[in-house]
């Protein structure tokens, strides 16, 4: 994920720091719809959702510290802040589609994880059906960023990306992994044709970045599911043969329109 307007982006709760969080946890999905169903109002404050982990303890964490730890790796992954851009919206559909929820957590987990971003061409170039090993993720890991990680990071990595990677139905096993097809929803297509709308693609490049590319979905079936969203009210999709409009007037202030106006 390069951009050249990358402080723009960062305002939107992007992040391009060298950091991840799947050295040491995955994408989790679990934490997030517990913590989501628990604070459930989309104005909740940052302080709200950090009360709720370390004071309420609700999602069961045995000690302080683990709350702890547990709060900051949501914090990396999706900000749990309602000024944030990207996660109001990842709330805004989250709530309105239940079944595309592990798709947007991961949609925008990988908007700020420079790991999970890592890893990602390695997962796309699997068939239906291959195997894939620890190991081999390791090597490829290994072989981006020669040296950054020690024999055992590299390894709870790996265990990390795969297990993100099967919660979002990209892969599917226990213990043996193979490549499966995510399924696409209108929720998480809205959500990625937003990510994309954010770094200033506009009209039908909308359905061809690396944000759709993680839906597993042919363009065509893009289009209907964002067709789907828009009769339901969640976005503006408008389409005349190949010319199309993308709008989202339920997800952005004046002054985050602003920063996109800035952006172009």
């Amino acid at each position: 994920m390069k951009h050249s307007n990358n402080s723009i982006l960062s305002r939107f709760g992007f992040r391009f720091d060298n950091g991840s969080a799947h050295t040491a946890r995955t994408m989790m999905l679990e934490d997030l719809q517990l913590l989501l169903s628990y604070v459930n109002h989309p104005d909740s404050s940052k302080n709200d959702y950090l009360k709720a982990i370390k004071e309420d303890n609700c999602l069961g964490k045995r000690s302080g510290k683990t709350r702890i730890l547990t709060s900051r790796y949501l914090v990396y992954l999706y900000s749990l802040d309602s000024s944030t851009t990207i996660f109001k919206a990842l709330r805004y559909f989250w709530e309105r589609d239940i079944e595309g929820q592990p798709l947007v957590a991961l949609l925008c987990s990988y908007s700020r994880d420079s790991v999970l971003r890592l890893s990602k061409p390695f997962i796309e170039q699997l068939k239906e059906g291959e195997i894939i090993t620890r190991e081999a993720l390791e090597e490829y890991i290994d072989k981006k960023e020669p040296n950054r990680f020690s024999k055992a990071t590299l390894k709870s990595t790996a265990q990390n990306l795969n297990a993100t990677w099967t919660k979002s139905g990209h892969l599917i096993g226990k213990v043996k992994k193979v490549r499966s097809k995510a399924i696409a929803t209108p929720g998480s297509v809205s959500y990625a044709l937003f990510l994309g709308y954010l770094t200033g693609v506009r009209g039908e490049s909308l359905f061809v970045t690396e944000y759709t590319s993680l839906l597993d979905s042919s363009k065509a079936r893009l289009i209907e599911l964002a067709e789907d969203a828009s009769h339901r009210g969640w976005i503006v999709f408008k389409r005349i043969g190949n010319i199309m409009e993308v709008q989202f007037p339920n997800l952005l202030t004046a002054q985050e329109k602003e920063w996109i106006h800035e952006q172009n």
